[in-house]
């Protein structure tokens, strides 16, 4: 190990010769700031790049590729997995600083570097009278590079699908600082190996995004946002599948269970209907031209009228935000059923949401916790979330065991273990659950052909970690859920 330290130092001292102290950092607050990711578990590491060029990029590479030095990139370092944090020490890569962005509105796509924000590339995007659909719920952070790096999602998905379905190409380096261009600005690509959807959601551990040419829709003219309850969680599920089935396709479908209801009204103070409290919701929305819209309410209310127990719509845009602060304020309140939080990302086929309901109902009761439970319900995307307390050993090692409970029941239903998050270290343990042994073979052989040295976020996604051997670090990021306690 001190050989490997001393390698590790000689290597940092060449980079810092090569790139200066304005873009390499031995120490501080940015570089300890950059030490863990939202999943605040922070480890030591030699030297934090803010890399500012792909030339920057390169030469971190090639020095790390000759002295062995692991290298974890990162964005905004927005990752609930661990993902985003240097394990394995080394070298921390952040390609934050890299933001230019062109949008060519002739070919309906947007190029820019993994470093900008996506509000600000669905903004810019925007006012060229076009469209970029993927919104995770920290889109005002996070970054293309590790949206691409993780397949980021969010509540649009039911319609428009993740980020791989606005990936157009990819350019960037391999581990040992080779550039390769993986398709271009344009829309037809059959020349060789698809690599560019390997390096999708490949949590950097194949190759370095300095480059993305990105998909771009049209504007919908108009939105139109509604709310429903429901007698049950499971009448709210039913309705789910009857609208699918029925050919709506509304651009957001979120699902909110009674304990998620309860948090909003009970703790948050945001209750939608006066009428009826406690009941789980549906918050709808659709997108399209005005013509399609009169239509689709037409329907929607037609299709209220035979499932819900109680229906509103929105007039206007005022109204249609404060419908959604049921969901944003939901999360929040959570935490007065616990002080800590784990949020899993987990995902069932449309015809297992029902019995999905059923099991979480009994994790609740075998394991004691409570697990409200919102998420994507038209592409089966749940956040079930384990409420308790991590400074009681009793409640740890509870909830340990109900998120390796529900990660057999989710793969037992058909589904999968994540939707959108990724694996990195807090889903390590469980990714033989839901992959078989010829599986992770397989894209082992991909990682060592790619990454022979293997330093590309070393110790992520492949080898079971134990994060509840790890205390995280108590410090609040930009994009927390602030904790909501109390509203008297």
């Amino acid at each position: 190990m001190e050989k490997v330290s001393k390698r590790w130092s000689k290597a940092t001292g060449e980079l810092m010769k090569l790139l200066g102290p304005r873009k390499v950092y031995r120490e501080g607050e940015r570089k300890r700031m950059a030490s863990f990711d939202s999943s605040k578990l922070a480890y030591d590491y030699d030297a934090l790049i803010r890399a500012r060029s792909e030339k920057d990029v390169q030469t971190t590479l090639i020095l790390a590729n000759r002295y062995h030095v692991p290298v974890t990139t990162r964005g905004a370092g927005t990752s609930l997995t661990g993902s985003a944090s240097p394990v394995k020490g080394g070298w921390v890569l952040d390609t934050s600083p890299m933001k230019r962005i062109f949008i060519r509105k002739e070919k309906s796509m947007a190029v820019a570097q993994p470093g900008v924000v996506i509000g600000d590339l669905q903004k810019k995007a925007e006012k060229e009278g076009l469209f970029y659909p993927p919104d995770p719920s920290s889109l005002k952070y996070c970054t293309v590079g590790g949206n691409i790096a993780c397949n980021a999602g969010g509540m649009r998905c039911a319609k428009y699908g993740v980020t791989r379905d606005f990936v157009v190409a990819l350019e960037g380096y391999l581990p040992n600082g080779e550039k390769v261009s993986w398709g271009g600005e344009y829309k037809k690509f059959a020349t060789g190996y698809n690599v560019r959807d390997l390096w999708i959601g490949s949590e950097g551990t194949l190759g370095i995004i300095t480059k993305a040419v990105l998909r771009l829709l049209p504007k919908p003219e108009a939105t139109w946002t509604s709310v429903a309850a429901f007698v049950s969680e499971k009448r709210a599920l039913r309705a789910v599948k009857a609208m699918l089935k029925s050919g709506l396709t509304p651009s957001i479908l979120e699902y909110l269970d009674e304990g998620s209801v309860y948090c909003a009204e009970e703790i948050a103070g945001i209750r939608l209907f006066k009428e009826v409290g406690g009941k789980p919701l549906l918050l709808i929305e659709f997108d399209g031209s005005s013509g399609e819209l009169r239509q689709v309410r037409r329907s929607v209310r037609k299709w209220a009228d035979e499932w819900a127990l109680a229906f509103k719509a929105a007039r206007n845009d005022n109204e249609a935000d404060n419908l959604w602060e049921v969901r944003r304020k939901c999360s929040g309140a959570m935490f007065a059923l616990g002080k800590d939080k784990l949020n899993e990302d987990i995902v069932v086929p449309l015809e297992s949401q029902l019995k999905l309901s059923d099991e979480i109902k009994r994790l609740r009761k075998t394991w004691n916790l409570p697990m409200p439970t919102f998420g994507h319900a038209a592409d089966g995307n749940f956040h079930v979330n384990i409420m308790f307390d991590r400074t009681d050993p009793v409640e740890c090692e509870r909830a340990e065991n109900a998120v390796n409970d529900l990660m057999r029941t989710v793969v037992k239903l058909g589904g999968t273990i994540s939707g959108e998050h990724g694996i990195g270290l807090a889903k390590s343990p469980f990714l033989r659950i839901a992959r078989s042994e010829a599986e992770v073979n397989a894209m082992l052989a991909i990682k060592n052909a790619l990454d022979p040295q293997g330093i590309l976020n070393p110790g992520k996604v492949f080898y079971p970690y134990q994060v509840w051997d790890e205390t995280p670090v108590s410090v609040p990021l930009p994009w927390d859920k602030k904790p909501i306690l109390n509203t008297s």
